[in-house]
């Protein structure tokens, strides 16, 4: 993509800079196209009259030499921005949902992703919640790791100590802790420590977008800091987003008010179907918030 004006470099950076998207400068030996930034077919042109903005943020849990966009989603965050109030929402899936996915028949959600790419992920979140997002961001795992270490870490509040004996032995401690990228990484991927599984990972995820837009907060005034940082995301990002869809996007997310962003993980039970252990999510319950986030990016009572 080619370098744009001053103006347009600093509003993509703010957008970058506020971690509800959860990107942010890695550092330059980070492999080309680490993010990929989607706009979805069926969606709307971002509109700034009073309206909500929304983007599906994934994890992918592509190994190396895999497809980032054809593998499946380890994170799955679908987060609202309203253009008008400046508040935000982050509805967490668990990534082990059983739903039906256009075209496949029933399976788990984060299969949407390796059948169909950012476009059929995003019908089967908007089949779920009731939401269609305008875009679908896709990262690679490393990169998250990369960004948070360039930031120089993150705080998090952590309800419950937790641990993994393959991505953490030791464990994370109750309270604050502060967590370099490795730990960011394992904090929002563990799943087996947690006695909510993957509910309880869905939430650690959005305790780290927190822990990450109050990070960028307090660095976002230091010269240079939001240059530097749109250009290395604008040297690894593939997108089908035009200049000025970006600079509408990132008006958008600039205008979100930290203390007026809300977090909630899409409920359900844990069963089988055959002899796979999956997640029956509480549709009812996600089409009641969908409706509720549509109009003001805001869920009344999680």
């Amino acid at each position: 993509m080619p370098r744009r004006g001053p103006g347009l470099l600093r509003a993509c950076g703010v957008a970058v800079a506020l971690a509800v998207l959860a990107l942010v400068v890695p550092d330059a030996s980070v492999a080309p196209t680490e993010v990929s930034l989607v706009k979805v077919r069926r969606a709307q042109a971002v509109d700034l009259s009073p309206r909500v903005v929304w983007i599906l943020a994934v994890g992918s849990d592509a190994r190396p030499g895999q497809p980032m966009t054809r593998s499946r989603g380890d994170a799955l965050q679908l987060v609202g921005l309203d253009t008008a109030s400046g508040a935000a929402t982050a509805i967490g899936v668990p990534r082990d949902s059983w739903v039906s996915i256009p075209g496949y028949g029933r399976e788990r959600i984060n299969s949407a992703l390796v059948f169909g790419g950012p476009q059929l992920m995003a019908a089967a979140m908007r089949d779920l919640t009731g939401i269609e997002p305008d875009y679908v961001m896709v990262t690679r795992f490393p990169f998250f790791e990369d960004m948070v270490d360039d930031i120089g870490g993150i705080t998090v509040r952590n309800p419950r100590r937790f641990g993994d004996p393959n991505l953490k032995r030791e464990g994370f401690g109750t309270g604050r802790i502060h967590l370099g990228g490795y730990d960011a990484m394992a904090f929002s991927r563990i799943r087996k420590g947690l006695p909510d599984g993957d509910f309880g990972r869905s939430a650690n995820q959005q305790r780290t977008l927190r822990g990450i837009q109050a990070r960028i907060a307090g660095q976002a005034d230091e010269p240079g800091f939001i240059e530097r940082g749109v250009m290395s995301v604008l040297r690894h990002t593939d997108t089908n987003a035009s200049p000025a869809e970006l600079f509408r996007l990132a008006q958008a997310v600039a205008q979100v008010d930290p203390r007026r962003i809300t977090t909630c993980v899409v409920p359900g039970r844990v069963g089988f179907a055959g002899a796979a252990s999956v997640v029956f999510p509480d549709v009812a319950r996600a089409r009641r918030w969908g409706e509720d986030a549509r109009r003001d990016a805001t869920i009344k009572r999680c």
